[in-house]
């Protein structure tokens, strides 16, 4: 246990401005890249092949947004290792050797399709380990990584509540940029999630989408990708609570074989910055809780 708490030293970080502009917060819970020794030892696949579940260098495209004035949040642990945009419990009984809680989920469509809590699969299907891992693992990931991540990060969300009346959320992702399957259709630069318009207001969505449609991206809306455990259970509009989850094609800015950024890794960190300037040019009064007709 001492080993892991060595090698993740810290787990995860909040990087704060200088000066805060606004209430908005960048999240990267998927770009974490330090792998536990215990994990790939366990693992029947190579380092690279983990990778590909990990939402390289996220974070640091995102960094450029302390200085616009916002704060970020990122992971250090790897995605695959424990997942912080999952429920707590999502576990697949099939993955491990003990008996699972009673309250744990093990029946979601993400349980079902190998990406629970703690992954049983990466990549197109292929199995992380060879054998049953025990049940106190898993249990020990969710509580000494994925609940402090999600008390730290519920922390930050109320303290930009309190202070500016409201607090928009930005998590951001990656995709593969091919899907892997018989449809060869090329995949959108980004994808939105707004939960189907649920998770935030409009002026939040479609501030996002002008601003990268009008920097040449293609942009759509909760296809594939409607936003998971983490903009769904943040985004609360009628409370000045608001979440979208930004999916964005691997290809604009990294080497997707070899784990290396690409030419247009600096272009797209500097949109990143601009798109949370216009973020913080929306009215607060608008993001606020939902006003009455009398008001």
């Amino acid at each position: 246990m001492q080993d892991l708490k060595d090698e993740l030293d810290p787990p995860f970080e909040i990087i704060e401005p200088l000066e805060w502009r606004g209430p908005v917060i960048f999240n990267s819970p998927h770009s974490g890249s330090v792998y536990p020794r215990a994990l790939l030892a366990a693992s029947r696949l190579d380092l690279p092949t983990l990778r590909r579940s990990e939402d390289s260098f996220v974070d640091e495209l995102a960094i450029g947004v302390v200085r616009r004035g916002h704060p970020l949040m990122r992971a250090h642990f790897p995605r695959c290792y424990v997942d912080v945009n999952r429920e707590p419990y999502e576990l697949d009984p099939r993955m491990f050797d003990g008996r699972l809680p009673s309250f744990a989920n093990t029946r979601s469509m993400r349980v079902a399709g190998g990406l629970g809590t703690v992954a049983r699969v990466v990549g197109d299907a292929q199995e992380i380990y060879g054998q049953r891992i025990p049940v106190d693992d898993a249990i020990r990931r969710i509580e000494t990584l994925y609940k402090p991540y999600h008390r730290a990060l519920r922390r930050l969300f109320t303290r930009v509540h309190r202070e500016f009346g409201t607090a928009v959320l930005i998590d951001c992702h990656s995709m593969p940029s091919s899907a892997g399957t018989r449809d060869d259709r090329p995949r959108p630069d980004v994808v939105l999630g707004d939960r189907y318009g649920t998770s935030c207001v409009a002026a939040i969505v479609e501030t996002v989408e002008s601003t990268l449609r009008e920097r040449g991206y293609a942009v759509s809306r909760n296809k594939p990708y409607a936003g998971g455990f983490i903009t769904e259970h943040y985004g609360n509009p009628s409370a000045g609570l608001h979440a979208i989850q930004l999916e964005i094609n691997r290809a604009l800015y990294m080497d997707e074989a070899r784990f290396e950024p690409i030419e247009g890794f600096t272009t797209l960190a500097a949109d990143l910055e601009l798109l949370a300037d216009r973020l913080a040019e929306i009215p607060v009064a608008e993001l606020r809780p939902y006003r009455t007709a009398a008001e």
